[in-house]
């Protein structure tokens, strides 16, 4: 019984190269949102996990390698964030949840722990394949996420919708970080949410 126990554990327990992947992984989900794709720098993630440039090539092929699972992570994070507010609401009112969480003022100051799509989405026809592809798995799960919040989830109206309501949420939220107008910020996504909340009543009817 002992010796089973102990496997056990040695099968649950993180190896120090795992954790050490980790850090660098989470780290790298961070930067890419604070600094973009080009400003996030090998040796500036591997010093913020706590460890040497050297070992970055014992966790990864390449910086792009280093890239698409930051980009992974980040979709992963943002992702399980918009769930888990599906989740805390009644059905009927999680699309709206959704939106108004999106464009919140909250949201629009914390860039780096926000929604990759609205802090990268400029950056993304310039990268990798391998980068690309990942962010895009994680843009189809948002897709999916908001299309069964729709009244008409099912049908292809719900997919359509879904994307024109992410494409709202991702392009207003940029436009509000890019103006270096408070006012003008604020009245941006209190002007979207208005717009998609009207939109939510209507297919409702």
């Amino acid at each position: 019984m002992m010796i089973i126990m102990r496997k056990e554990k040695a099968i649950t327990r993180p190896s120090a190269k795992e954790a050490s992947h980790e850090r660098i992984v989470d780290a790298a989900a961070r930067a890419i949102r604070r600094t973009g794709y080009d400003g996030t720098g090998v040796a500036d993630i591997m010093k913020e996990a706590g460890l040497t440039h050297g070992a970055f090539y014992a966790h990864f092929a390449s910086r792009d390698a280093m890239l698409a699972e930051a980009a992974d992570r980040a979709g992963a994070e943002s992702n399980a964030a918009a769930a888990s507010i599906v989740a805390a609401v009644p059905p009927g009112q999680a699309l709206q949840a959704l939106v108004q969480a999106y464009l919140s003022e909250q949201h629009l100051k914390n860039i780096e722990t926000g929604c990759p799509n609205s802090a990268l989405g400029s950056e993304m026809p310039r990268q990798s394949p391998e980068v690309r592809l990942a962010a895009t798995r994680r843009i189809k799960e948002m897709v999916d996420l908001v299309a069964r919040q729709c009244p008409d989830w099912g049908q292809p109206s719900a997919h359509e919708r879904a994307l024109v309501t992410i494409a709202t949420m991702v392009g207003t939220l940029m436009l509000a970080r890019a103006v270096d107008d408070p006012v003008l910020s604020n009245a941006w996504c209190a002007a979207t949410m208005k717009s998609l909340a009207g939109a939510s009543a209507k297919t409702s009817d």
